[in-house]
């Protein structure tokens, strides 16, 4: 098990009914918490400069390992890893801590968690901040069909979707892996306007440039880091901790998320499409994955929400621009639930 970086607070647990979810605390346990949910692949330690931030505007936050991650559980069925598992943990972690509701903010597959929380569990949530990661209505139809029309078998999403195939691809050079997805977009690069809509469908990019396929895989595997002109996003010591964390864990938990994209859809069919609560949509500019493009429309599902753009930003924004990050989360707060 790795050693505790100092970034962050001291672990503590909550028994939930099929997981033991790890979690860090801080700031005084009053007003209304946020909860920091993380993406993939990432753990708890990914909103560290989040934590410092709120810790100091004297704001109670918590950021959870969320299930298959780091110190928490990783249950062996695919199912347990469903929407409606991944949002009734957010909910068991605020039985364990006593508190009725919670500004729920996530990034990445953690964006999507707290844009469905509010879906299935409308008393326990008083806001929604989504980083990177928009509010995505329900697809027209079973979105891994839809992705693989589109993008092909080697899209990573689809790919994903194969038993224990990127699992080991990942597994087998931990280090690569994370050094290859943790990195900055390189200068000068264009704002993306392409990317992955709610369903999978590639937004016009409006530049004539071809669709990418999203071939995560086959990109790794072919990649040199020493001719990568990308700077590297990671301290060596932030690295490490990743690097640890995942060697001793793998990948799995993380991949079985993706693995219920169908069972979720089929299982969300009747659901009300409606965020009644303040929201904020934090945008970089620089995502190619879920770029700003893909916020458009979110007021007909949020109408409480605003936007605000981090320049010059690629995916990783709570890590690449966390002061812009944190004076964007703090200032929202401080407006819409004022200590």
């Amino acid at each position: 098990m790795p050693a505790l970086d100092s970034q962050m607070p001291k672990v503590a647990y909550a028994n939930l009914p099929d997981v033991r979810l790890a979690y860090y605390e801080v700031g005084p346990r009053k007003g209304v918490p946020v909860i920091l949910c993380h993406g993939f692949p990432e753990l708890a330690f990914s909103w560290r400069h989040q934590l410092r931030a709120l810790e100091a505007a004297g704001r109670w936050a918590i950021a959870p390992d969320q299930r298959g991650y780091g110190l928490t559980s990783r249950p062996e069925a695919v199912e347990a890893y469903d929407i409606e598992a991944l949002t009734g943990d957010m909910v068991g972690l605020l039985d364990h801590l006593g508190v009725e509701k919670a500004v729920f903010c996530g990034h990445d597959w953690g964006g999507i968690v707290v844009w469905q929380t509010p879906l299935r569990h409308p008393g326990r949530v008083a806001g929604v901040i989504g980083v990177n990661t928009p509010f995505m209505p329900r697809a027209p139809a079973d979105p891994i069909a839809i992705m693989r029309k589109r993008f092909g078998d080697d899209m990573y999403i689809v790919n994903f979707q194969k038993p224990g195939e990127a699992d080991a691809v990942l597994a087998a050079d931990v280090e690569k892996a994370m050094s290859f997805f943790m990195r900055r977009p390189l200068p000068g690069t264009p704002p993306a306007s392409g990317g992955l809509s709610g369903d999978g469908q590639r937004e016009g990019q409006g530049d004539g440039a071809p669709a990418p396929t999203f071939a995560l895989l086959k990109m790794l595997q072919a990649w040199d880091p020493a001719a990568d002109p990308r700077e590297a996003l990671l301290k060596p010591e932030e690295m490490a901790f990743f690097v640890d964390t995942f060697r001793r864990t793998g990948f799995t938990g993380g991949i079985n998320w993706y693995r219920n994209f169908t069972r979720n859809w089929e299982r969300s069919a009747g659901i009300v499409e409606r965020v009644d609560v303040p929201s904020l949509m934090i945008m970089a500019e620089l995502d190619a994955v879920l770029p700003p493009s893909a916020a458009d429309g979110m007021e007909a599902f949020v109408p409480q929400l605003e936007k605000v753009l981090i320049k010059g930003s690629g995916h990783w924004t709570q890590q690449e621009k966390p002061d812009e990050v944190n004076a964007t989360i703090v200032d929202w707060m401080d407006r819409r639930f004022p200590t």
